[in-house]
């Protein structure tokens, strides 16, 4: 999921560069809305995986 989040942020700025303001928004929006699931499904495992240590 990082790895899409970093592909979509690669389209925006390209196409900002291009003078693609639309595209440049829409890519940069996917992106940081991929980057933040990511983030917090990480967070998530990270509390699932010290919960399963903890009761062993």
């Amino acid at each position: 999921m990082l790895y899409w989040a970093v592909i979509f942020f690669v389209v925006a700025i390209v196409a900002a560069l291009f003078g693609f303001g639309g595209i440049a928004s829409a890519s940069a929006g996917i992106a940081q809305l991929l980057f933040f699931v990511f983030v917090a499904l990480f967070v998530l495992m990270l509390v699932v995986r010290a919960m399963r240590g903890a009761s062993r």
